[in-house]
């Protein structure tokens, strides 16, 4: 016995998301974390809340428990089975150095700044070329602008 066909799936497929009828597929919703200081109570609260740096797209203030702040963009993370065996990398604001921190050390974290990509997604990018050529703008051209 084989794997059914794609057309012979296509009536178990829910109707909602099927993507043959699907105009627009539905995309992810972005939580905005910018100032956000989480609570770090448990072990579960903190691997939740580097999850979210991880994806933040600004920097985020790291206290160590040893009182040393770190304040950088999180460009890395690894899990492992516990706080010790978990860590970050991160670049600091004022270093070119890579910075490890084990999710041991960590003490509190704070999404510090502002996140450079907020607001252009390629929706708006659409939505602002749309209004320039309406608006008889000349010089249109079809590249990004900077996320700066």
């Amino acid at each position: 016995m084989s794997a059914p066909l794609h057309a012979e799936r296509q009536g178990a497929v829910n109707a909602a998301l099927d993507p043959e009828t699907l105009e627009v597929a539905p995309g992810s919703v972005h939580e905005s974390v910018e100032g956000w200081v989480p609570e770090l109570a448990s072990e579960n609260e903190l691997r939740e809340a580097l999850e979210k740096a991880f994806d933040y797209r600004g920097d985020v203030a790291i206290t160590k428990k040893d009182g040393s702040k770190i304040d950088g963009y999180i460009f890395d993370r690894v899990t492992g089975a516990n706080l010790e065996n978990s860590f970050v990398r991160v670049l600091p604001r004022d270093s070119n150095r890579r910075v490890k921190i084990s999710y041991a050390e960590i003490a509190a974290l704070a999404f510090s700044g502002r996140d450079p990509a907020a607001g252009k997604s390629w929706e708006a990018w659409v939505r602002k070329y749309w209004e320039k050529k309406a608006s008889g703008e000349g010089d249109l051209s079809l590249k990004p602008e900077s996320l700066e």
